[in-house]
């Protein structure tokens, strides 16, 4: 049976994660806070900063730049796209 947790993105009741993502303090705070479903939105958000901005995310700056972003995804006032940035058309 899957862990639940009360998903601070969702705001409702869902199947949590298996472990915690992510080292440290954050990464203790995400298991216990975000569900599945948000972290599969936050991987997807996090492909699209990657890519827009050109990351290199072995990069102690991009790394940086990309956990201040993950901490507004899930607690702050959410991590938001690049200007301009158009989502890719569905074929």
């Amino acid at each position: 049976m899957a862990r639940m947790v009360q998903c601070v993105v969702l705001k409702r009741e869902a199947p949590g994660l298996d472990r915690p993502p992510y080292p440290g303090e954050l990464g203790k705070r995400i298991y216990e806070q975000v569900s599945r479903e948000a972290w599969a939105r936050w991987i997807q958000h996090q492909v699209m900063l990657i890519n827009e901005y050109r990351l290199s995310p072995i990069e102690p700056k991009a790394r940086q730049f990309l956990e201040a972003e993950m901490q507004k995804f899930f607690f702050g006032s959410g991590s938001t796209r690049p200007e301009g940035y158009a989502p890719p058309e569905e074929q």
